[in-house]
């Protein structure tokens, strides 16, 4: 396979991945830059902190980042799901390292959320189960996020949704893209969870943040 293709995979999907929605909407919207308040973090839970709605809006925004470049790669290169796969992939890494930020961006929940979801769109039932049990049961989202990205792979498998790497007209592939599925799957999964690390160190000390699911 020629390399253009990949190239050009990898860059749409950490281009678009990139794109800093939590930042861009609080920096327009609030006139402050959401990286100095809460966590920190760039992402919808903590843009929540400062707004609701522009919590609500960095979440939907945050998953089509992710979804756009696998719908576009889909479109662009019929019949390589490879590709499509390596697009999810470094649209998780433009969220967590973005170009426009110096590379420090959110934790790729919601992009992955998006990335996976036309690719593997059982899995992610599953995962979304996943979150909403543990987020119920623990009140704590750092929590719930990591169980489900802990649970894609397996998710993936059971719902036997990993797929053929080429369609039967293609026979030439490197290894790379034979696995590309799994490193996407495993490597998105782990990315996610690594970013948690500082969450994981407060979860273990019981020093998390906890949501409140109503008001007393």
């Amino acid at each position: 396979m020629s390399a253009h293709p990949i190239l050009i995979s990898a860059a749409l999907g950490y281009l678009l991945g990139s794109i800093p929605f939590g930042y861009v909407l609080v920096r327009i919207f609030r006139g402050t830059d959401v990286r100095q308040t809460g966590s920190g973090n760039i992402g919808a839970t903590n843009v929540a902190r400062t707004s609701a709605a522009l919590g609500g809006a960095t979440l939907a925004l945050d998953v089509v980042k992710g979804l756009a470049p696998v719908l576009l790669i889909q479109n662009i290169f019929p019949g390589i799901p490879s590709l499509a796969f390596l697009a999810a992939l470094a649209a998780i890494c433009g969220h967590v390292f973005p170009l426009w930020l110096g590379f420090r961006g959110g934790k790729g929940v919601a992009t992955g959320l998006g990335a996976f979801l036309l690719l593997t769109p059982k899995a992610i039932l599953v995962v979304a189960g996943v979150f909403l049990i543990v987020a119920a049961a623990f009140r704590t989202i750092a929590l719930a996020s990591i169980f489900a990205a802990a649970t894609l792979p397996a998710a993936v498998w059971l719902c036997g949704e990993g797929p053929g790497v080429m369609s039967a007209g293609l026979a030439r592939v490197s290894l790379f893209m034979l696995i590309m599925p799994a490193l996407s799957i495993l490597g998105g999964a782990g990315l996610i969870i690594a970013r948690h690390s500082s969450n994981i160190r407060r979860i273990m000390a019981g020093t998390e943040p906890k949501f409140q699911l109503r008001h007393k």
